[in-house]
Order: C-alpha cells, then sequence, then structure tokens
C-alpha cells in the first residue's frame, strides 16, 4: 500500500470523521472506499500522445544532413504548396 498525504477543508474532513466513527472504521478507510467509487466512475484516460520532436534529417546513404543545407529545397517545397 502506498503512503499518501493530502490536504482537506475542515469542514470535510469533519464529516468524514463522523461517518468513520459511526461505522467503527477508520478515517483512511472512509477515504479508500471513497476514492474506489470515485475511480469506478470514472471513464479509463486515453494515453497522452507524445510530444512532436524534430526529425533527424538524414541523405539517401543514410548519413545525417545538415538541416541547414536543406532549407533551399524546403523552401521550394513548401513555396509549391502556397496558394498563388
Amino acid at each position: 500500500m502506498t503512503r499518501t498525504q493530502i490536504q482537506l477543508p475542515e469542514p470535510l474532513f469533519g464529516r468524514l470523521r463522523r461517518i468513520a466513527q459511526v461505522r467503527d472504521i477508520s478515517v483512511a478507510e472512509v477515504i479508500r472506499r471513497g476514492m474506489e467509487i470515485y475511480v469506478m466512475s470514472c471513464p479509463e484516460a486515453e494515453p497522452a500522445a507524445k510530444p512532436w520532436k524534430m526529425p533527424v534529417l538524414r541523405g539517401s546513404g543514410g548519413h545525417l544532413v545538415d538541416p541547414a543545407s536543406v532549407k533551399g529545397e524546403a523552401v521550394a517545397i513548401e513555396n509549391r504548396f502556397q496558394a498563388p
């Protein structure tokens, strides 16, 4: 079991303490049970997309290419796709 620390407003903690006393269980158990219900009501979260990274430019022979050396080609390609 993992130990964690949370901060609760006094009125909420007071209610949790009263619930625990009535049910003869610990406040931690009341919180665990509440979290189990909360987690069951939430849909599974989709994993976050990986952040985009600049691809490594490689020449036809597989060697690394300096991005500055292909700027002219990149500008020409960009110009082809721009509206006239």
